[in-house]
C-alpha cells in the first residue's frame, strides 16, 4: 500500500441533537421536517427516549448542499 494514496477516515461518531442543530443551523422542528420529507438523515435510536445521528451522515449531508451551491 502506498502512502500517498491513503487518506484518513472521518471520524464517525454519534451525534446529539444540539451538535446536529449546530452543525446545519437548523432548529428541531426543522430538522425533523425534512426527515419527514426524506431529505435528512435519519437518527439512530440510542434508548427509549435518546436518538443521535451518525456523524459522517450529516458530514455528507453538509457536503451535498455546498455541491448543489456550484
Amino acid at each position: 500500500m502506498n502512502a500517498e494514496n491513503t487518506t484518513p477516515l472521518p471520524e464517525r461518531r454519534i451525534l446529539r441533537r444540539p451538535e446536529v442543530e449546530s452543525k446545519t443551523g437548523f432548529k428541531r422542528a426543522h430538522i425533523y421536517n425534512l426527515m419527514k420529507e426524506g431529505r435528512f438523515p435519519k437518527p439512530i435510536s440510542l434508548g427509549v427516549r435518546a436518538v443521535g445521528w451518525d456523524s459522517v451522515e450529516i458530514d455528507q449531508w453538509i457536503t451535498d448542499r455546498l455541491k448543489e451551491r456550484i
